[in-house]
């Protein structure tokens, strides 16, 4: 067996162990503790921050606060920060940005 193989044959078996380890002991991750459960909730927003961050402030690769997806992205966040509508934020943001790469 190649070693190429034996790397393949042991990623693989470490993935599994991973993901069947996380079910074997997924009634002993019922009880969190609150500190642990405050931490986790933070984990969605900050992934999401990471992914739509750099696309807003650096859309060409340089830092440009006038690019339409920028303006765009303050426009929805005001939308998102004055209304708390998850679809009123979409459907501004969407029109914004569609007006503006169109100017």
């Amino acid at each position: 067996m190649s070693r190429v193989w034996a790397a393949i044959l042991l990623a693989g078996i470490g993935t599994f162990a991973m993901r069947a380890a996380f079910l074997a002991f997924a009634d002993r991750l019922a009880d969190v503790p609150p500190p642990v459960q405050r931490v986790l909730r933070q984990i969605p927003p900050a992934a999401l921050a990471a992914l739509v961050a750099p696309a807003l402030l650096r859309p060409e690769g340089e830092l440009d606060l006038t690019h339409p997806r920028f303006v765009a992205g303050v426009v929805a966040a005001a939308v998102a920060w004055r209304t708390r509508s998850t679809g009123l934020t979409l459907a501004v943001g969407l029109g914004a940005a569609m007006l503006l790469e169109a100017l």
